[in-house]
């Protein structure tokens, strides 16, 4: 199974964070004037994410995706090299129009569970302290991305071995917050 590659930042195992960790900063990978974004905050939920929608680096079946609180973030190099890459999409993912990279995701919908949350790629950053890995969510889509489907029970089996119990959805907790939001939109808590 460890031939299995999920993520350069996990295959070789997770590493835990810092709990003092404050932030950091992201750098696309264009070689001459990279889009920086600057976090002031320790992420949290960070997964590895099997969907279609997410970047995920050269080779890695998923992605690793994290949030960190709106106000924590902000552009601090070359934003105009930035574009938001389907402006309909739920998380609006702000990419760099040279390399490609997403740097950070956002949810404009105020009436969204996950409104006043950037979602980002904390491999981005060169800083080590970053929360880990918890799950894997969405891994059947990787299927979509043109996972053979017979290898899925390895697939599982390999982030198992990593300690990244694996979800078809999100985890518990974060299916728990988006039932509790819709609840109290509809009245009913």
């Amino acid at each position: 199974m460890n031939d299995i590659r999920i993520h350069p930042a996990v295959d070789d195992g997770v590493r835990a964070g810092s709990d003092n960790f404050a932030g950091a900063s992201l750098h696309c990978h264009c070689i001459d004037s990279p889009v920086e974004v600057t976090v002031k905050a320790q992420c949290a939920h960070n997964h590895v994410c099997g969907c279609t929608k997410c970047w995920k680096p050269e080779g890695a079946l998923f992605s690793m995706v994290a949030v960190v609180p709106r106000e924590t973030l902000s552009v601090t190099a070359n934003e105009d090299k930035l574009e938001v890459i389907d402006a309909s999409a739920a998380i609006q993912r702000h990419a760099c129009k040279e390399c490609g990279v997403h740097m950070f995701g956002r949810i404009e919908n105020t009436d969204h569970p996950f409104h006043g949350l950037d979602f980002i790629h904390t491999e981005l950053s060169k800083d080590t302290g970053w929360a880990a890995p918890e799950f894997a969510a969405f891994v059947s889509s990787i299927i979509e991305s043109g996972a053979n489907p017979d290898n899925m029970d390895s697939v599982r089996g390999r982030l198992r071995q990593l300690g990244l119990e694996p979800y078809d959805c999100l985890s518990p907790p974060l299916m728990d917050a988006i039932a509790t939001h819709t609840a109290r939109a509809r009245g009913v808590l």
